[in-house]
C-alpha cells in the first residue's frame, strides 16, 4: 500500500511538472507536435526512467525526434534510456546529432568520448572529454568524473611526474579517489613505487579499500609472480573472508586461470574503473538511472569485468526490477563458482520475494551440492538459508559442521551459534539452545539481538527476569529505539509488576511497530493491569483482525475478551 502511495504521489508531481513544461514551451515549438500525444508519451518516458524501466522507457521518449531542439533535459532523460537500454551506438548517434544542432550536453559528450576511447582514438577522446569537463553539471560527481577522464586520456602525452601534477589539481573533496587514482598513475607508468602505493593504500584501516587487493594481486600475477599474487589475495581473504572478486580470483589462480580482466596500463580499464567508483557512489545514494548509466558505460569499455554486473544486478533488485536482476545473476553464475554461488544466493532472495520458496530452496540445495570447494562461509551461508526458510533441523546439522571446523575466536563463531540456537529453538530443544545463544554471547558479549533472543526466552519461561531486565537493558543502550528490543523490556518490566513503567516501553514499541500481533498483544495486557480495560479490549481486538496473527494467539484473545486478565 505504502508503494502505492508513493507511486501516485511521484505520478501527480510529474503530470503537474509536464503540465508546466508544455505549457512554458515557445508556440513555434509546439507546432511541431501534437500535444496530447506527445504530452503522453513524454509523460510515460519520463515516469518509466524514474522508474527504471528503460527499454519502455527509451520507446516512448523516442518517438519525440525533434524536442531536443526546445528542451535540452529531454536530451538528458532519452540519453540515459538509451545507455541503459543497451542502445550504445544509437545513443553516439543522437549525442552527434545533437552535437550539430549545437546542443550537446554533458552525457553526450562523455557518452562521444568513451565511444572514441573504446576506438583507441584518444585524441578525439581527450576533446570530448575536454568538452565535458568544461560545462556545469547538477552533479558534482558528473565534474570528478570529466576531470578524471580527460587527465587519464591525455596521459600519453605526459609523463609520471607531470601526471602528478594533473591528479593533484582534482578535488580534494575526493580524497579517496585521489588515493586510488595515485595508485593506479604508477601502475600505468610501471613506477617501481608501484607495489608500495598498492599496500598503503590497501592498508589503510580508515576506509575500506579491500577490492583494491584484487587489482594489487592482478598487477602481481601479470608481472608472473603467481605465487605472489596467490599471497596477496589469501592474505586479503583472511581479513575480508566475504569478498566476491578475491575470491573468485583465488579460484581461477588455483586453476592456472589467470584471467587478467584489469590492466593498470590501459587507460579504458581504469576509466572503467573510475566510472564504476561513480556509479557505487551514485547507488549508495538511490540515484538508480545515473548510476546504471555510469555502470553501463564502464561494461562498454571493460565488457569482461564482470564485478561491474555484480553491482547492476543489486541496483535492478533495489528497484523491484526482478526479471533484470535474474538475468544479470544467470550470466554471471557461469564466470566461475564464486560468482556462481554468489548469484544463487541472490536469486533465492528473488524466488522468495516472489513466493516461490520450494524454487528457491531447490536451487541453493542444487549449487550447494556441487560447490567444488565447500569452505566454512559456504556452508554457513547454506545454513543461514535453511534457517530462515524453516529447514531447522537440516541447518542445525550445518552449523555443527561449521564449529567443528572453527575455533572460538573465529569471526563466524557467535554467529554460527546464534543461527543453530535459534534452530534448536525452534525445535523445541531449549537446553541446547540456551547453551548456544550463552556461547555466541560469551564470543560476543555485546550483540544487541543475541541478547534479545536468549532473555525474552528466559521471561516467556519465567525465569531469571531480573537478570533478563539486566540485559535487555544493556541491548536497548547497543540499539536504541529497536522495537523488539523495546518490547522485550517493557515485557520484562510487565512480568516483575512494575506496570506503569512496563507501559511505556510497551507504548512506545507499538509507535515504531503499529502491525505487529505480539506487541499490540503486550501493550493491550499492560493496559489492562493499569486500570484502562476498555483500552485494553480495543487492542486485542485489533490484534484478531491483523493477517499475521497465528491461531493459537487468536486463542488466547478470544479468552482474554471474555474474561480479561
Amino acid at each position: 500500500m505504502t508503494r502505492i502511495f508513493k507511486l501516485s504521489f511521484k505520478i501527480i508531481g510529474q503530470i503537474i511538472f509536464v503540465i508546466i513544461f508544455f505549457s512554458t514551451l515557445q508556440a513555434k515549438n509546439l507546432d511541431k507536435f501534437d500535444k496530447a500525444n506527445h504530452i503522453s508519451d513524454y509523460l510515460a518516458g519520463i515516469l518509466l526512467l524514474n522508474d527504471n524501466r528503460y527499454d519502455e522507457s527509451y520507446k516512448f521518449l523516442k518517438k519525440l525526434n525533434g524536442l531536443e531542439s526546445s528542451y535540452t533535459n529531454y536530451s538528458v532523460k532519452y540519453l540515459y534510456s538509451l545507455i541503459n537500454s543497451g542502445n550504445f551506438n544509437e545513443a553516439v548517434n543522437f549525442s552527434k546529432k545533437i552535437e550539430k544542432k549545437g546542443l550537446d550536453v554533458f552525457e553526450s559528450d562523455l557518452i562521444i568520448g568513451v565511444f572514441y576511447l573504446k576506438n583507441s582514438n584518444l585524441n578525439l577522446a581527450k576533446k570530448y572529454f575536454l568538452k565535458a569537463k568544461k560545462r556545469n553539471s547538477r552533479f558534482l560527481l558528473n565534474s570528478y568524473v570529466s576531470d578524471s577522464l580527460y587527465n587519464w586520456s591525455n596521459l600519453k602525452n605526459l609523463d609520471l611526474s607531470t601526471g602528478k601534477i594533473e591528479l593533484n589539481k582534482l578535488d580534494e573533496r575526493f580524497d579517496n579517489l585521489n588515493k586510488i587514482q595515485n595508485v593506479f598513475l604508477n601502475c600505468f607508468f610501471n613506477s617501481q613505487d608501484t607495489n608500495s602505493f598498492f599496500n598503503q593504500l590497501t592498508s589503510n584501516i580508515k576506509t575500506d579499500f579491500s577490492r583494491y587487493h584484487y587489482f594489487y594481486a592482478s598487477y602481481t600475477a601479470s608481472s608472473g609472480k603467481i605465487i605472489e599474487a596467490k599471497n596477496i589475495v589469501q592474505s586479503a581473504l583472511n581479513s575480508n573472508p566475504r569478498n566476491l572478486l578475491l575470491n573468485q580470483y583465488r579460484i581461477d589462480l588455483e586453476e592456472g586461470k589467470n584471467i587478467n580482466s584489469f590492466n593498470c596500463n590501459n587507460e579504458q580499464h581504469v576509466i572503467a574503473e573510475i566510472l564504476y567508483i561513480a556509479a557505487n557512489a551514485l547507488s549508495s545514494q538511490s540515484i538508480y538511472p545515473l548510476s546504471n548509466f555510469y555502470l553501463n558505460l564502464a561494461k562498454y569499455l571493460n565488457k569482461d569485468f564482470h564485478s561491474f554486473d555484480t553491482l547492476l544486478a543489486e541496483n535492478f533488485y533495489k528497484i523491484d526490477n526482478f526479471e533484470k536482476a535474474k538475468n544479470i545473476y544467470k550470466r554471471l553464475g557461469k564466470m566461475g563458482e564464486a560468482f556462481k554461488w554468489h548469484s544463487t544466493k541472490q536469486l533465492a532472495r528473488i524466488f522468495i520475494q516472489e513466493e516461490k520458496k520450494d524454487e528457491a530452496i531447490k536451487l541453493t540445495t542444487n549449487a550447494y551440492k556441487n560447490l567444488i570447494n565447500k569452505e566454512v562461509y559456504e556452508t554457513f551461508d547454506f545454513a543461514e538459508f535453511l534457517k530462515n526458510n524453516e529447514k531447522f533441523e537440516d541447518s542445525i546439522s550445518y552449523y555443527t559442521q561449521v564449529l567443528e571446523n572453527i575455533k572460538i575466536d573465529h569471526a563466524l563463531y557467535s554467529e554460527a551459534t546464534d543461527g543453530r540456537g535459534v534452530a534448536y529453538e525452534r525445535t523445541g530443544a531449549w537446553n541446547k539452545a540456551e547453551e548456544d545463544f550463552i556461547s555466541s554471547l560469551k564470543a560476543d558479549p555485546n550483540q544487541a539481538y543475541v541478547i534479545n533472543y536468549l532473555a525474552y526466552s528466559w521471561i516467556e519461561q519465567g525465569v531469571k527476569i531480573e537478570k533478563s531486565l539486566n540485559m535487555l537493558e544493556k541491548a536497548n543502550k547497543l540499539r536504541s529505539n529497536d522495537p523488539y528490543i523495546i518490547d522485550s523490556l517493557g515485557w520484562a518490566l510487565f512480568k516483575l509488576k512494575r506496570y506503569k513503567e512496563s507501559k511505556e516501553y510497551l507504548q512506545l514499541a507499538v509507535r515504531l511497530m503499529p502491525g505487529d500481533p505480539i506487541v499490540n498483544d503486550h501493550y493491550g495486557d499492560v493496559l489492562w493491569k493499569n486500570g484502562n480495560e476498555i483500552q485494553a479490549r480495543y487492542y486485542w481486538n485489533y490484534v484478531l483482525n491483523l493477517e499475521k496473527t497465528e491461531e493459537d494467539l487468536k486463542k488466547i484473545i478470544d479468552k482474554k475478551l471474555i474474561k480479561g486478565l
